[in-house]
């Protein structure tokens, strides 16, 4: 049966592709130490098949409340060593000074983090240069973050209206299960 989204089943070939995908990172830490991976673990189907694919993978998220300001403390580096772990790949971290120049870089079947979506100030409020700046990025966009949907913020709302969008493995079991 034919279902009222688009999955990652829908995507067609996606070898070379930069795919933007919306996850939810926002794991508990202490001490420098993510004290529950479960978010993390989450991400696992969808990040792990679209690399498989040959897609680069770009990961969004935020993590915490940084006030539209960067900090060190609600910086995303320190998620990428346990993330890392988790997926069984090399992740790498991208900050967004130089983020064009870094994507630039990764290949196909790479994996890469991109720094706290809550930097910018103009994420919880989808503002469209935000938005532009996000989807500059990419070519596609997947939202795994079913946590996150319910935000209009540009990392979630804003970028399913500016690149052909699909719900991501988690997301895809969330909306299953509501149906």
């Amino acid at each position: 049966m034919s279902k009222p989204f688009k999955t990652l089943d829908d995507m067609g070939e996606i070898q070379g592709k930069r795919v933007l995908v919306r996850e939810d990172l926002n794991v508990p830490m202490a001490e420098g130490r993510v004290t529950d991976d479960t978010r993390l673990r989450a991400t696992v189907a969808t990040v792990c098949e679209l690399a498989d694919k040959g897609a680069i993978v770009l990961v969004l998220a935020h993590f915490g409340r940084p006030k539209g300001k960067p900090s060190p403390d609600f910086s995303l580096s320190q998620v990428v060593k346990p993330y890392s772990e988790v997926l069984g790949r090399e992740v790498r971290y991208i900050d967004w000074e130089g983020a064009e120049d870094s994507v630039a870089t990764l290949e196909p079947g790479d994996i890469a983090v991109l720094e706290n979506t809550r930097f910018f100030g103009g994420e919880e409020t989808n503002d469209a240069a935000v938005v532009a700046r996000f989807a500059s990025l990419g070519d596609l966009y997947v939202n795994d973050a079913f946590s996150a949907a319910h935000r209009a913020h540009a990392s979630t709302e804003g970028l399913a209206h500016v690149l052909p969008a699909f719900a991501g493995r988690a997301m895809e079991a969330e909306l299953d299960a509501l149906q």
